[in-house]
C-alpha cells in the first residue's frame, strides 16, 4: 500500500496524513492487546497504578506484545512508511500512553537532524478538537523559511511553552489544525512538525510506532547518539525481546541497524537509574 503521488505531495508539504478507518476491522483486537500490556504493567507508569494526574508511559510498548509487534509487518503501515523513508527504513521504537489533560506544543525531532523520521499514531478513544485530538501546525517541518523558523523560536523543544510570553495567547489558542480521530484511524506525521493537544481527559489512550531513514556508515555515530536518548526511558536494548524473537527475516531488515549499534544502552540506563526516581514520562505534558 504505497502512497499515491498526491499523498506524497500532501505529506511533504504539510507534514502529516490521516488514514480514516484503515484499521477499523482490527481495532477491537488492537485495543484488547493495548489493555493487556497495561494490565501486565500494573496499569500505569513504572509498574504503578495510573494516578489520573500525570501521563503514564510505557516504552518499547508494542515490542511487549506478539500481536502489537506484528503491526510493523502490516502493509498498511509498511507501505506509507517506506514511501517516505525508503524500503530499508529503521523501526526506532514505540510508546504506549495514558495521557492526562493538555500536551504542550512541541516537535519530536530537532531542526538539525540529518535523517528523516516519522511517527504512526493510534488513538483508542474518539477525540475531537476540544477533547484531546492531535493538533498540528501544517508546514512547520520546513525549517529555513520565516514561518517555520519563527515557530521554532517560540516552540523550540518538548516541554517548553513560550506562546503566552511571545504571542500573548495560551497554547490552546495557537491557530493549529485539529485532526479528530475515531478508533480505527491511523495518523502519520513527520517528527519535525509542531503538534499539541488540548482538552483531553485523564486516561486518553494512544500508542505510537516510530520510524527513521537508515543511516549511512559514516553517520553511525549520530545513530548511536539517537539511541542513547532511549536511556532516560530505562530501556537497555533498542527493542523488546518479543519484537526481536518473533521477527521474520523481512522484519529484521528494519531492526538490524539499531541492534548493531545499541550495545552501549545498558551502561547508560544504569547511570540514569542512579539519578532518576522513575523513567521519563515524556516532556510535553502539563502536570495536573
Amino acid at each position: 500500500m504505497k502512497l499515491s503521488e498526491a499523498q506524497l505531495d500532501y505529506f511533504n508539504t504539510f507534514g502529516f496524513l490521516k488514514f480514516s478507518g484503515i484499521f477499523k476491522d482490527d481495532i477491537a483486537k488492537i485495543t484488547e492487546e493495548f489493555e493487556t500490556v497495561w494490565s501486565e504493567s500494573n496499569g500505569g507508569h513504572n509498574n504503578q497504578q495510573h494516578d489520573f494526574k500525570r501521563r503514564s508511559a510505557i516504552f518499547h510498548f508494542v515490542d511487549l506484545n506478539i500481536f502489537l509487534s506484528s503491526l510493523i509487518d502490516d502493509i498498511r503501515i509498511k507501505g506509507p512508511v517506506s514511501s517516505i523513508l525508503g524500503d530499508d527504513f529503521n523501526y526506532s521504537g514505540s510508546d504506549g500512553n495514558l495521557y492526562v489533560g493538555d500536551t504542550r506544543w512541541h516537535s519530536d525531532s530537532p531542526m538539525t537532524k540529518k535523517y528523516r523520521s516519522l511517527k504512526i499514531a493510534f488513538y483508542l478513544d474518539e477525540v475531537e478538537s476540544d477533547t484531546g485530538c492531535l493538533r498540528v501546525l501544517p508546514g512547520s517541518i520546513h525549517y529555513g523559511n520565516t514561518y517555520a523558523d519563527k515557530l521554532n523560536e517560540v516552540i523550540p523543544s518538548t516541554g517548553k511553552d513560550d506562546t503566552n510570553e511571545m504571542w500573548g495567547i495560551l497554547q490552546k489558542q495557537v491557530p493549529g489544525f485539529p485532526i479528530p480521530s475515531t478508533p480505527g484511524d491511523m495518523l502519520m506525521f513527520d517528527h519535525r512538525i509542531k503538534h499539541s493537544s488540548s482538552g483531553g481527559d485523564s486516561r486518553r489512550r494512544m500508542f505510537t510506532m516510530n520510524f527513521e531513514q537508515k543511516y549511512k556508515t559514516e553517520d553511525l555515530g549520530d545513530l548511536k547518539n539517537e539511541i542513547s536518548g532511549m536511556a532516560a526511558s530505562w530501556v537497555d536494548k533498542p527493542y523488546g525481546e518479543i519484537m526481536i524473537n518473533t521477527a521474520s527475516p523481512q522484519r529484521m531488515v528494519h531492526l538490524e541497524q539499531r541492534l548493531q549499534n545499541g550495545g552501549h544502552l545498558k551502561d547508560l540506563v544504569d547511570t540514569y537509574k542512579s539519578k532518576m526516581n522513575e523513567p521519563t514520562r515524556g516532556g510535553a505534558q502539563f502536570d495536573e
